[in-house]
């Protein structure tokens, strides 16, 4: 069985979360700036079994796209064309970033933290992963 990882893609930075190979437990992995992400997934991929990649997708309140997955979307588009052998996932990604900063404030993290971007990205890739795995087990 392999890990799932999960992807918060940005503009900026992209969030990376993975289970343990058992897919029991999401946990943080790191951030990496956008355009080292191809290389980063390249050594990931080749040294860790993937079964599945889960991006989160952007949606406004009233459940239609955001504007960002005009970024996303290539990005998916590429990645589906070099790892057709690894499943690719969507999830709704509302409110994220969001819950990262209250969980950043939960754990009494300080506001000077709490303004580290990559770690933002970092834990809202953990919650997009999560959010997947709490899903996958209602169905």
């Amino acid at each position: 069985m392999g890990r799932i990882l999960a992807i918060d893609y940005g503009r900026k930075r992209v969030g990376l979360a993975v289970t343990d190979p058992l897919q029991i437990i999401a946990n943080a992995l790191k951030t990496v700036e956008t355009k080292e992400i191809w290389n980063f997934l390249e050594d990931y991929l080749k040294k860790e079994e993937v079964e599945c990649i889960v991006i989160g997708y952007p949606r406004q309140l009233n459940n239609q796209v955001s504007d960002s997955v005009r970024y996303i979307n290539p990005f998916l588009g590429r990645l589906r064309k070099l790892y057709p052998n690894i499943d690719i996932k969507q999830v709704d990604e509302r409110f994220t970033s969001k819950i990262a900063h209250q969980t950043m404030r939960d754990a009494g993290l300080k506001k000077k933290a709490r303004q580290n971007k990559a770690l933002v990205d970092t834990i809202s890739a953990t919650i997009i992963l999560q959010s997947y795995l709490e899903q996958r087990l209602n169905y």
